[in-house]
């Protein structure tokens, strides 16, 4: 039985699904960030000890200027109103990626936030904001070589933004596409991979138990036999 201790999801299908029901991209989004809150207490309630989600993508500012003020926005909101989610269920919120764009209000949530939480203990919520995992290599990288310090593997690990929290176990990917969409590229570099056609909004924690349940069956080899 293989031990899950870093569950990743890439939340696709939010736009699909608020097509197919004829209503607006940011109804999806906002059906989309209800699925968070539950698969958060699911992973929080069985053992999971981190997860990380990608939320907004350093390739997601192409979008429509409207759609991406959306996004932030509900990404604020989430922060603000979901406090409770945390403390009750001791989740610690971390976030990786580039926080610098934000405005002060979104970085100052975020920051007070974490503040709030870093006593939890039961789960680590990270949430990839303006993240790109080839853009976190570089920065990693580049913060070694500024300390002075041999590139290497080990060294590259130390200094991504998700050091600490350990490489992937299990990437998911919702909304039936198949493909990473540079998501946590060096720390997936062994994690099993799931790909359901469930749309983000549709996904269940029933749905997650049974890809969970096929995971902790599956022969992991880490190039070995």
């Amino acid at each position: 039985m293989n031990t899950l201790n870093h569950l990743a999801i890439i939340m696709d299908g939010n736009g699909r699904w608020a097509k197919s029901r004829t209503l607006v991209r940011t109804d999806g989004h906002k059906k989309g960030a209800d699925v968070v809150e539950n698969i958060a207490i699911y992973c929080a309630k069985n053992g999971i000890k981190n997860l990380t989600l990608y939320a907004f993508s350093t390739e997601n500012w192409k979008r429509p200027k409207s759609e991406v003020d959306f996004l932030l926005n509900l990404l604020l909101k989430f922060i603000k109103l979901k406090e409770n989610l945390f403390l009750e269920n001791s989740i610690r919120f971390h976030t990786i990626g580039d926080l610098s764009p934000f405005s002060n209000e979104l970085k100052d949530a975020i920051t007070n936030l974490k503040n709030k939480t870093k006593d939890n203990d039961r789960l680590n919520l990270i949430l990839a904001i303006n993240y790109g995992s080839q853009n976190e290599i570089v920065r990693a990288v580049n913060l070694a070589l500024a300390s002075g310090i041999k590139i290497n593997e080990q060294s590259i690990s130390n200094h991504l933004d998700s050091a600490g929290f350990g490489d992937v176990d299990l990437m998911i990917r919702t909304g039936g596409e198949q493909r990473l969409s540079n998501f946590l590229l060096w720390q997936s570099s062994y994690a099993e991979l799931a790909f359901t056609p469930t749309l983000w909004p549709d996904f269940t924690s029933q749905e997650l138990d049974k890809i969970i349940a096929k995971f902790r069956s599956t022969h992991r080899k880490f190039g070995a036999i």
